[in-house]
């Protein structure tokens, strides 16, 4: 099972009145089990950044001057995040944004259910109590001291962290549902079998072993479990 943890950052909260996409994050998750594989970027949001966003996330004109427009980098974007479900918290918010960039770039939208919202299996799990990304980091011992600004990339990593301990665990299947090697991007995965041995291991049991267990059993009378067929 494939997931992809996401965020964004934002010139504002209303892409409808003119807000743009400026960085995107994202980490890859296999059974639950963060691969590796990661995307970032910037993004020129063709306008300027209102001083209220920058205070937020630290990124200004001159910085994001240089870096491609959304049309640009949404093919790498899709092919990035394919069909699997996104983990995202507050997802209303930031599916909201994706689906405004992917219609002014031409690109088919997201669907209403893509995503996991990990605010709300928050505010469900730990009812009247705080939800924030850092609220959940206090609660669960999750180390987010790095954080003094928002950023796309590093608040994806930590909601992987927060999303796997609100699941049960960093690894709830114990890595038993898909084989010991990780798939890339594109891999196609075959659900893991167990299967007969093809040749059956040997005994370990003595010959001494072997007599003193039927000698045993042979003390329970012939309804002993050993004795049924």
């Amino acid at each position: 099972m494939r997931e992809i943890v996401l965020d964004t950052e934002t010139t504002g909260f209303e892409p409808e009145q003119g807000d743009r996409i400026v960085e995107i994050g994202a980490v890859e998750l296999f059974n639950h089990v963060p691969t590796g594989n990661t995307y970032h970027q910037y993004i020129n949001p063709e306008r300027s950044m209102p001083q209220e966003a920058f205070a937020v996330h630290g990124l200004g004109d001159d910085f994001l001057r240089d870096k491609p427009v959304f049309a640009k980098i949404v093919d790498e974007f899709r092919a990035f995040i394919g069909d699997s479900k996104l983990v995202i918290h507050n997802a209303a918010f930031d599916v909201k944004f994706l689906n405004a960039e992917l219609r002014w770039a031409n690109r088919p939208t997201l669907a209403k259910d893509c995503a996991i919202d990990t605010l709300d299996i928050a505010r469900r799990k730990f009812p009247g109590s705080p939800a924030s990304l850092d609220a959940l980091c206090r609660r669960f011992g999750i180390d987010n001291s790095s954080r003094t600004l928002h950023g796309a990339l590093l608040d994806s990593e930590i909601l992987a962290e927060v999303y796997l301990e609100l699941i049960g665990g960093k690894q709830p299947d114990f890595g038993l549902t898909a084989a010991s090697s990780t798939p890339s991007v594109g891999e196609t995965v075959t659900n893991w079998r167990p299967k007969p041995r093809s040749t059956p291991l040997p005994s370990r049991l003595t010959d001494t072993e072997k007599a003193a267990h039927a000698a045993f059993v042979g003390k329970l009378g012939e309804n002993a479990i050993w004795n049924r067929s």
